[in-house]
């Protein structure tokens, strides 16, 4: 136990410097007493009923004041060493009071109760209170991490309830028909392969999404936004074809440093988002560069109008605005926060006048 540790020690100190004390204070009250004035050699002085001679009448002085400070120092010294072991058990029981609150607060801790579970010290000072504020606090923050958490897997496990019921579904009601052709059977597998390419993809987004979130950036490379957009838009352009979007590209040199692929994930993702929740004959623009020292992509497009209040909505997992459904797993934005707050730098989103959305990912140069 610390109590007993600390009282133990503080007690021992006042107990030493008394004893200390008490040695100098025999020491000079003896030194003191024997120096008297010298009288006449053969003088006698009478004390206490004897005649003591002169010569010996200082060494008599010093022995009898060694001895009344001994005296009086041997009752002082233990009713000191008492007050001390006293006053150190009261002083450091309240010093270590909020010690004792974080650890009767780590007991009672459990993943249930962490939003009612706090250690309640308020008013106390030093580094103890300190350690009893920072407990709090990262419990404050494993509650809202706990609460993420739950979010995301009662989620997650809703987006991936869908394509397993479609599968199961789909072959129930084909087993169950004896009359089932050729025909029948691959409009089926079709039906499957999209379902398990759905699951698939949500499944890919939540492990990059784990990475992310979990593991800091390792080896920075060199990397220019400008060429990150390129794979992008090769992979998306089919689909803006058939979509008839019309692509307007502005791309300068935007240099930054971090994970190519990771960097090229956010380019894609951000075009992705801007063509499958866009509308028939709409419009992306991609633009680049470097402002401010700080490297630049924006994508903006047209598509349905999205209130500003729930823009910020569109970066949790799962999350999509009024009109946005296209066929992805809602997990897009959510990897391009991850990704660019990874990289230490900041992701912006403005609903565009008229309908669409417009993203900008800022990175240090």
């Amino acid at each position: 136990m610390l109590r007993p540790r600390l009282t133990l020690l503080a007690t021992a100190l006042v107990a030493l410097v008394s004893g200390l004390l008490l040695w100098l204070g025999w020491l000079l009250v003896g030194g003191v007493a024997q120096a008297v004035p010298t009288l006449p050699p053969g003088t006698t002085v009478r004390v206490g009923g004897l005649d003591v001679p002169a010569e010996r009448l200082g060494a008599a002085f010093g022995t009898a004041a060694q001895q009344e400070v001994l005296r009086a120092g041997l009752i002082a010294f233990p009713l000191v060493v008492l007050a001390a072991a006293v006053a150190s058990w009261v002083l450091v029981g309240r010093m270590l009071a909020p010690l004792h609150a974080v650890t009767a607060t780590a007991r009672r801790l459990s993943a249930d109760s962490l939003d009612t579970t706090r250690t309640g010290v308020s008013g106390a000072r030093g580094e103890v209170a300190e350690l009893a504020a920072g407990f709090d606090a990262m419990l404050d923050r494993l509650q809202a991490a706990f609460a993420a958490q739950t979010r995301f897997v009662a989620n997650a496990s809703h987006e991936l309830r869908t394509p397993l019921a479609v599968l199961r579904t789909e072959v129930d009601v084909t087993l169950a028909d004896p009359t089932a052709d050729e025909a029948e059977l691959r409009r089926m597998a079709q039906v499957v392969r999209e379902a398990t390419r759905r699951a698939d993809d949500l499944v890919s987004g939540l492990l990059l999404l784990a990475r992310t979130e979990g593991a800091g950036i390792g080896e920075r490379l060199p990397v220019d936004l400008a060429a990150a957009v390129v794979p992008a838009l090769a992979a998306v352009r089919a689909e803006a074809g058939r979509a008839g979007l019309r692509v307007q590209v502005h791309t300068a040199p935007a240099p930054t440093s971090g994970d190519p692929v990771l960097l090229e994930r956010v380019a894609g993702n951000l075009l992705e988002n801007a063509v499958r929740h866009n509308v028939r004959g709409g419009w992306v623009e991609v633009r680049t560069g470097s402002r401010d020292g700080s490297a630049e992509l924006c994508v903006a497009s047209s598509g349905p109008e999205i209130a500003p209040e729930r823009v910020p909505e569109l970066f949790e997992p799962f999350r999509r605005g009024a009109g946005r459904t296209g066929t992805g797993t809602g997990l897009g934005l959510s990897i391009v926060r991850a990704v660019v707050t990874a990289h230490a730098g900041t992701v912006g989103a403005d609903p565009v006048p008229g309908g669409g959305l417009a993203v900008t990912v800022w990175l240090p140069g």
